[in-house]
This record gives structure tokens, sequence and C-alpha cells, in this order.
């Protein structure tokens, strides 16, 4: 029986990695994202814009209403932009280690959103997002979290 349920639980795991990992935004998507501009002064206000660009790059992605209490994987990460909004540095500060695959996904997901808004008041910004991710493969940045139930 913990055979067969251990099976189950890998199938599910590799399935909703896999759906995670599909999501790339369309080239429209992408021309829209790249030209917009951040007026934010702040790291706490450029975080938000750079939380609702990534919305805006995986629409069919993020987790609609509040997240179960125990999410799949939880990743939190250093991003670093230019003032151009390119990424230049993904670091990585927590990843689950159950699902490394969600990590990868993470990280290409980041790149291809690339460019962010260009933090044109600040010159550059780095900052730390924490990405919650649920079985489902959907997710939920901390910024813009809607919560738990």
């Amino acid at each position: 029986m913990k055979s067969i349920r251990k099976h189950h639980v890998f199938a599910a795991t590799l399935f909703a990695s896999l759906s995670f990992a599909a999501a790339m935004p369309t080239q429209a998507q992408t021309a829209v994202a790249a030209s917009s501009i951040s007026t934010a002064e702040t790291v706490k206000a450029y975080k938000i814009d750079a939380a609702k660009h990534v919305y805006k790059s995986y629409p069919n992605k993020i987790y609609k209403g509040k997240l179960p209490a125990l999410v799949h994987a939880v990743v939190v990460l250093e991003v670093a932009v230019d003032a151009q909004g390119n990424v230049q540095d993904i670091n990585m500060i927590r990843v689950p280690t159950h699902a490394p695959d969600v990590t990868i996904a993470v990280k290409d997901m980041i790149k291809h959103s690339s460019p962010m808004p260009a933090p044109a008041r600040m010159g550059g910004a780095k900052f730390t997002e924490v990405w919650l991710v649920d079985k489902s493969g959907r997710f939920q940045l901390d910024t813009l979290t809607e919560g738990q139930r």
C-alpha cells in the first residue's frame, strides 16, 4: 500500500512539475511587458511592479483565491535588475529540496519574463521575492498573495 501511495505522490508531483515548467509567456505578452516603466522610488514599491509584471506574463499560472494551508513548494530568491529592467542575477536563497523541478521552473519563468519594468527612478533594483507554489503548479508571489486558508 505504501508503495502505491508513493507512486501516486510521485506521479502527482511529476504532473504538477511538468505543467508548471510548461508555462512560457507569448511573444505578445513579452512585447507588451517589455515596454513598461516603473515609477517606483523604493525597492518595496518596485517589488509590486515586478510582481504584477510576472502575473501578466503568466496569467494562466496564477493560483486564484487563497492558497491551501500547506503549499507544495516555497522558493525564496533575490533578483537583481538593471536600469532597463533586464534581469542581471537570480540568487536562490531557499529552494524546495523535495521539488527541484519547481526551482528550475521558477528561475526559467523569471528569465523569460525579462525585461521587468524598468526601474527608471532607481537606476536598477535588487529585491527578494517568495514564490508559493501549489501542487497544481500554479503559484502566487508573496508580494501579491491572497493569503492562505
